[in-house]
């Protein structure tokens, strides 16, 4: 049975194409991407995990991510109070409220309020433009969701170690320029680095995108997996993108 839901102003529904599920987006707010739909492809959720999503946003990792595995189960973290409200208002019209939980939080508080090293994934697509690159608004949305404002990505690193168990995974998509960043931020907070993957527009193009995977306290061993190409010499969806986004 289809739930009604209430929209607000600027508000749409997208229909994701997948497993029936959709999203509520503010067209003036910050809107999902690419990003998020390779991370939730990428992170590799497993039966039986228990996840947190560090800056959910829209909720769309968590939601795609409930659509890839029913056991599970699925908590996203967001400090804007709006878009915690609008993220769970998502849930509810999926019906997936018994397996995913939206908290309006600080993420840097997430292992005190959820618990310390009781998850075995946490994700997270987090700002991208370190703190003091450029003039923004501090009090304006979007410039949150792309700047570190409210969390660095120490801030992101430094909760997903506490919140992981022994052996669970960090999954995390960033830009490649702050790769360096991530690799020694990551060791500090004893995640190791395990997987890589660089995301190309084009194949003769620069990198634009980084997913990679941490385990906390994890041996030594990092594989680079080879390059996710989005669109080919015709500029149209690759077959491995098509596959990711589930287009037939």
């Amino acid at each position: 049975m289809e739930i009604e839901t209430q929209l607000k102003e600027h508000e749409r529904i997208e229909d994701l194409q997948f497993k029936g599920l959709r999203i509520i987006q503010n067209k003036n707010k910050f809107c999902f991407g690419t990003d998020a739909v390779l991370l939730s492809h990428f992170a590799g959720i497993r039966k039986g995990d228990k996840v947190v999503d560090l800056g959910t946003g829209t909720g769309i990792i968590p939601i795609l991510l409930a659509g890839r595995m029913e056991e599970a189960s699925l908590i996203g973290i967001e400090i804007q109070s709006d878009m915690a409200e609008m993220a769970n208002r998502s849930i509810q019209m999926n019906s997936l409220e018994k397996r995913v939980k939206i908290f309006e939080a600080d993420l840097k508080d997430a292992a005190e309020k959820l618990g310390k090293g009781k998850f075995s994934l946490v994700v997270s697509n987090p700002p991208y433009k370190k703190a003091g690159s450029g003039i923004v608004n501090p009090e304006d949305d979007m410039a949150i969701a792309r700047h570190e404002i409210l969390c660095t990505l120490d801030d992101v690193l430094l909760s997903a170690s506490k919140l992981l168990q022994v052996g669970g995974r960090l999954a995390m998509v960033h830009r490649p320029e702050r790769l360096l960043d991530i690799l020694m931020g990551m060791r500090k907070v004893h995640l190791e680095p395990k997987r890589i993957r660089m995301v190309h527009s084009q194949l003769h193009k620069a990198p634009i995108l980084i997913l990679i995977e941490a385990v906390s306290h994890g041996k030594p061993y990092l594989t680079w997996m080879p390059p996710l190409i989005m669109y080919d010499e015709n500029n149209q969806y690759t077959d491995e993108l098509r596959e990711i986004y589930h287009i037939t």
